[in-house]
């Protein structure tokens, strides 16, 4: 296992395209454990809520303002997370965010969850335990389906 490998899996988990349904089998496939790579993964990837709090609180504000692409791209993006966010939310609150970032599918991680609670206007605090407990569920089927499909004693016996 190479550090570059590690470093890749990190970012993969901070992409809002890839998050977990990449960095962990990257990770994999690229000779890292699952005992190390969904421990890591998910850490990463749960950092995603403060992160994206912090960027929406600073310097979202400053390129929206000043970058016209930058806030094309945005507001688009925005819409996109509302109608995919909105009814969930509504139907079931902060389970709703949790079970929208549990689900390991495009458009459906902590970014897209984090970015629509922001833009609904939810607690921060409770968000990002949502968004976590997301993670945590969306981590554990990313890596059970990894585990599954090369085969379980192949993951726990050969790569440990």
């Amino acid at each position: 296992m190479e550090p570059s490998t590690l470093f890749i899996s990190i970012l993969l988990s901070l992409l809002p395209i890839s998050e977990l349904r990449g960095a962990i089998p990257y990770a994999y496939f690229n000779g890292v454990s699952l005992f190390l790579a969904a421990p890591l993964c998910i850490f990463v990837n749960a950092l995603v809520a403060p992160i994206a709090y912090t960027f929406l609180a600073t310097l979202h504000k400053v390129f929206h303002a000043h970058w016209l692409w930058y806030a094309s791209f945005f507001d688009r993006f925005v819409a996109k997370a509302q109608l995919k966010v909105s009814p969930k939310v509504n139907k079931y609150g902060y389970w709703g965010i949790l079970l929208f970032v549990a689900v390991p599918l495009p458009v459906t991680g902590a970014w897209t969850g984090t970015l629509g609670s922001w833009i609904l206007g939810l607690d921060k605090r409770k968000t990002m335990m949502a968004v976590f407990g997301g993670v945590i569920v969306s981590g554990l089927i990313v890596t059970s389906l990894v585990a599954l499909g090369v085969g379980i004693d192949s993951v726990f016996i050969k790569r440990i």
